[in-house]
């Protein structure tokens, strides 16, 4: 068994890879999901109809993972950590250093351990949302309310923005429109979650989208603007790729 291998890291949670002596391979992390597709056949017609919804599959994030020393405290204690809390957290890796994911630990650990135990090899299998969200797009950019300032979406793809307002009025976000009611000093339109709130409270009653659309920002520049009795505007863009 040898580990004389290009070395990585990740964390995942709370998890720090190097808290536990593990450094991986990280050749599965490359892989791209698949793109979502539902046929339909139809009576006397070839083939079937191919409908695309525009969304991907949940995709597989794996690494090859060893241990090369301390191996039988270090292999307790990831053990413990990942399988303790259930559901999606936020995965970054050494690979792909500008961005992070969405995950879940599902799996078992099925370890392949060396003499003696002085250490041991085993796959770490995550499933994650499909997007690779860029740290770039965790950043809030405040916009003015004149012609000709906005994001600019560097991806290839439409991102869901948490938006923050304050004060009251009409924002309009490229083709989308948004009226805030006077209620609360700042309200957040989460595009992502489909969801409006300040602080705690449900400020959805407050805000009314024209056609009922959350606004989404396309590649390339979004013209953002704003009337009435709004003082600033905030966007998380959230970008994201394949």
């Amino acid at each position: 068994m040898s580990y004389s291998i290009n070395r990585g890291t990740f964390t995942f949670n709370s998890i720090d890879s190097q808290d536990y002596g593990v450094w991986l391979k990280g050749g599965g992390t490359f892989n791209a999901p698949a793109r979502r597709y539902t046929s339909v056949a139809i009576p006397g017609r070839n083939g079937t109809l191919t409908l695309d919804d525009g969304t991907f599959e949940e995709a597989e994030h794996n690494y090859e993972a060893f241990i090369p020393a301390n191996f039988p405290a270090n292999i307790e204690g990831l053990r413990s950590a990942l399988l303790a809390e259930p559901g999606y957290h936020r995965l970054e890796d050494s690979y792909h250093p500008d961005e992070y994911y969405r995950a879940k630990y599902m799996d078992g650990l099925e370890v392949s351990v060396a003499p003696l135990a002085v250490g041991g090899s085993f796959p770490l299998r995550f499933r994650r949302d499909p997007r690779r969200f860029l740290k770039s797009g965790e950043t809030p950019l405040t916009v003015g309310a004149e012609l000709g300032d906005g994001p600019d979406n560097p991806t290839e793809y439409a991102s869901r923005p948490l938006i923050k307002v304050t004060g009251y009025g009409t924002l309009y976000v490229g083709s989308y429109q948004l009226t805030i009611a006077q209620h609360f000093t700042s309200v957040y339109i989460d595009c992502e979650n489909m969801d409006c709130y300040s602080g705690t409270e449900n400020a959805n009653p407050y805000v009314t989208l024209l056609g009922n659309a959350f606004p989404e920002l396309p590649p390339g520049y979004t013209n953002v603007r704003y009337s009435g009795n709004i003082t600033q505007v905030e966007i998380t863009p959230n970008w994201w790729r394949i």
